[in-house]
C-alpha cells in the first residue's frame, strides 16, 4: 500500500484573500494564484515517495457561481506545476449532506480506494480544523499550519509553515515504508 499527502487546495496550494476574517477562494482561473512557495516542499515530498493529493470543498459549483471549466483548469495548473497525483472535490453545499464534504472524510476515502493508499500511515496539511478533522476520522496523521482557521478540534501537529511540516513528515516517516507499493 502506498503513502499519501493531503493538502488543503486553498491557503496552502494557492493562495487565497482574507476578507471580514474568512479566506475567500479563486472562483475564476483570472483570480487563481499559485502558491509558488509550495513547489519545493512538494517536491521534497514527491521525491521521498509520497502520492500527493490536493482536496478542496468548491460549493461555488453547486450554488451556481463558478464554471467547472475554470475549476478543471485551475486543477489542471495544480497537478502540472506541483506534481500533484490526484485533486479530489467536493462540489456540495453544506446543506447538502454529503459525505465527502470536509470537515467529512469522503475525500480521504475516495483517494485510498482508487490509489491503494494506507490511510493510518498517511498525512493531511492544512490551515483548516475541517482537513483535520477528516483526517482525525480516518486515522491520518493531521499536520496544521498556524493560522485563524485553526480551531480548538483535534489535531496532531500546528507548525509555523509549510517547509516545517515537510521537514517534520520526513523525519519521523521511514523511508522504506514510503517507498513500497
Amino acid at each position: 500500500m502506498k503513502t499519501g499527502v493531503f493538502f488543503e487546495r486553498d491557503g496552502i496550494l494557492n493562495l487565497v484573500r482574507v476578507e471580514k476574517q474568512h479566506q475567500v477562494t479563486p472562483l475564476t482561473l483570472d483570480q487563481f494564484q499559485l502558491n509558488e512557495a509550495a513547489l519545493q516542499p512538494l517536491r521534497d515530498l514527491k521525491a521521498a515517495g509520497f502520492v500527493l493529493f490536493a482536496t478542496t470543498n468548491q460549493p461555488g459549483l453547486s450554488r451556481g457561481y463558478q464554471s467547472r471549466r475554470d475549476l478543471d483548469l485551475m486543477h489542471a495548473l495544480l497537478r502540472q506545476r506541483f506534481g500533484l497525483d490526484d485533486v479530489l472535490l467536493c462540489a456540495h453545499d453544506e446543506t447538502d449532506g454529503c459525505p465527502c464534504r470536509k470537515p467529512r472524510p469522503g475525500l480521504l476515502i475516495e483517494a485510498a480506494f482508487k490509489w491503494h493508499v494506507d490511510l493510518d500511515r498517511s498525512y493531511v496539511i492544512s490551515d483548516k480544523w475541517q482537513d483535520a478533522q477528516a483526517a482525525h476520522v480516518v486515522g491520518c496523521t493531521s499536520l496544521l499550519i498556524r493560522s485563524p482557521w485553526n480551531g480548538s478540534g483535534h489535531h496532531d501537529f500546528i507548525l509555523p509553515d509549510l517547509p516545517s511540516v515537510v521537514n517534520k513528515i520526513l523525519r519521523v516517516h521511514p523511508q522504506a515504508i514510503c517507498s513500497a507499493g
